[in-house]
């Protein structure tokens, strides 16, 4: 099973193509743990254009700790919606640390919710580099009154493969961080 531990993605050949039911019990799993510390989520997806809150919405009751999602596939859209400077953009470009972290904390400023995610980076076929291969992808996880969680990945496969284990990636460490008390 796809893991991120200590700050890195334990990645199997098993967090390719992982099927429904296994995504849907993480989900389920991740709006129980929301319930639980009686938070709500928000995230903020590039990439995965909207995917991770489309599994999260599968869950019935997902209202009650689903705050809202925003998809902000363009850099514009990553200035309107949360608030990405126009200079960490053209410094570090949209795939980068930075980024995610500057899309994570416009997330939470611009919800009602209290721990976000944010999701960015080279879904593919094109659009890679030899700094950043298609498959790479930064994450950033922010909880109100902590430090954001922050790391880049790259993983392998077609596009929907890599749009999939980015949204396992970021469930996963969503769980890790609640049941942390991060």
């Amino acid at each position: 099973m796809c893991r991120y531990v200590a700050g890195v993605f334990q990645e199997t050949e098993e967090c390719i193509g992982v099927n429904d039911t296994v995504i849907n019990d993480l989900a389920g799993r991740l709006g129980k743990l929301l319930l639980d510390h009686k938070l709500f989520l928000v995230t903020a997806e590039s990439c995965t254009g909207g995917g991770l809150a489309e599994i999260i919405t599968r869950i019935p009751g997902s209202s009650n700790w689903f705050e809202r999602g925003f998809v902000t596939y363009s850099n514009s859209a990553k200035q309107e919606l949360l608030g990405v400077s126009s200079g960490i953009l053209d410094q570090l470009g949209a795939v980068s640390k930075e980024t995610a972290v500057a899309m994570a904390e416009g997330a939470l400023a611009n919800s009602h919710a209290q721990i976000s995610v944010a999701i960015t980076g080279i879904a593919g076929p094109d659009g890679g580099s030899e700094d950043k291969p298609v498959g790479t992808v930064c994450f950033a996880w922010l909880r109100e009154g902590s430090d954001p969680v922050v790391t880049q990945t790259v993983f392998r496969g077609d596009r929907a493969q890599i749009r999939q284990q980015a949204c396992l990636m970021a469930i996963q460490g969503l769980l890790d961080i609640i049941e942390s008390g991060k």
